[in-house]
């Protein structure tokens, strides 16, 4: 499972990561764009370059889900960019509306820098991965896919975790190449 209380940011930082997702909805709502962060106005945890996923949930039920699996920002414009899109970008759910906010839930997965698994079958991807531990990637191409280590939590089948990923991939269910990358990662959540 992903880590609950990370050391490695504080309570402020944590509040500070969901208030700029909630304000990036919220500037949603009125301007059609993220939030426009200005990385520097945030302690220096929140600018390091990372990778994030931000999950919506409205009564307990996912409304949007986006995120980067690559660090190209930092990590406090990575969360106001990728609410913005969880909320009216995911091509799963229309635009998030104003009545909705209210019993809107947020949560943030702080991507830790992904590792390379050397599988060369689905097998030994098996063998490596870790059930409720790990998120995983799929690349081969253009193709990518990817699910968090929370998605353990309605999945708990590692045979049949991979199905699906491949499915969302876009690959066949028993599709395997020797192009197929995998690379594992944890999460810190902030919620």
């Amino acid at each position: 499972m992903s880590t609950s209380a990370p050391p490695d940011y504080s309570q402020e930082e944590r509040e500070l990561l969901l208030a700029t997702a909630a304000d990036s909805v919220d500037f949603g709502l009125g301007r059609g764009e993220p939030f426009p962060v200005v990385p520097e106005n945030f302690p220096p945890a929140l600018q390091k370059i990372r990778a994030s996923f931000v999950t919506l949930k409205k009564h307990g039920d996912l409304r949007g889900c986006i995120g980067s699996v690559k660090a190209i920002d930092p990590l406090v414009k990575d969360v106001a960019i990728n609410a913005f899109k969880s909320a009216f970008s995911d091509p799963r759910f229309s635009k998030l509306k104003a009545d909705e906010t209210e019993s809107l839930q947020i949560s943030i997965s702080i991507l830790r820098t992904p590792v390379r698994l050397l599988a060369s079958s689905e097998a030994d991807l098996l063998a490596e991965l870790r059930p409720g531990i790990d998120g995983l990637i799929l690349e081969e191409g253009n193709r990518h896919a990817t699910f968090l280590p929370a998605v353990w939590e309605s999945v708990p089948d590692p045979n049949l975790f991979i199905l699906l990923l491949k499915q969302k991939g876009g690959w066949a269910d028993r599709y395997w190449s020797k192009d197929m990358t995998c690379y594992t990662y944890t999460t810190v959540l902030v919620e």
